[in-house]
């Protein structure tokens, strides 16, 4: 009965801090997005992330579909200081140790005043925990753990690198798959292109064709009256 009963405990212990660790590891990665959008010719939007101090902001950006697939682009801290300008770039990263405060990053199109474009952004924010001293608050309710056979520690970590891993692939994915749209617009576009001067050739051969036609019978055309 003793037995059973320390087996209990033990199996109860290790569930109780596995699931504080699981609540514990949602916390203390990574935070990821990403947004598709279109950008009028002669426009510029901009778009605000807060930040908290010593944290980590990180922005991939690509160009899809639009003439010359390029945009302006730049990133302002909260005091309005422009940190970052790329000028007439498809795409572009950038990563910014933050303040406190609204951080903004603008697309521009305004060079354009015909084509529009659309752009797709991923943003990383990291170390946006909000209670960071809670998360050693764990170790207080550690006592008697000498009969499990691992380390709580070796538990937290291996949960924390496992999630590092799947936002790391998911990131991936995402980017991939604007590389695979942009691929394809510039593909759609090169193939409407091709059918457009195809038929172009088409009428100007035709044309010639019909204009020695035309040329060949004069040229054998007796025009001479003949009296009878």
């Amino acid at each position: 009965m003793g037995v059973t009963r320390k087996l209990w405990l033990s199996s109860l212990v290790c569930f109780a801090f596995s699931a504080r660790f699981l609540a514990l590891a949602a916390f203390s990665q990574s935070f990821d997005s990403d947004f598709t959008f279109t950008l009028p010719a002669g426009r510029k939007e901009c778009f605000y992330q807060t930040m908290k101090k010593d944290a980590s902001l990180e922005i991939e950006y690509q160009v899809l579909d639009g003439a010359g697939l390029d945009v302006d682009f730049h990133i302002s801290s909260p005091t309005g200081h422009v940190i970052f300008t790329d000028y007439r770039k498809s795409d572009g990263v950038h990563t910014v140790e933050t303040e406190d405060g609204d951080y903004a990053f603008c697309f521009d199109n305004t060079f354009s005043s015909v084509s529009e474009k659309v752009i797709f952004f991923e943003l990383i924010l990291d170390n946006m925990d909000q209670d960071v001293e809670d998360a050693d608050d764990w170790k207080e309710y550690v006592h008697g753990t000498d009969m499990l056979d691992m380390k709580l520690e070796d538990i937290m970590d291996t949960i924390n690198s496992v999630k590092a891993r799947l936002g790391k692939s998911a990131q991936i994915q995402a980017v991939l798959r604007a590389f695979e749209a942009r691929d394809r617009n510039i593909q759609e576009s090169n193939y409407e292109r091709v059918n457009v001067w195809s038929m172009v050739n088409m009428a100007v051969m035709v044309l010639v064709s019909g204009i020695q036609v035309y040329l060949l019978r004069s040229l054998f055309d007796d025009k001479r009256k003949v009296r009878t």
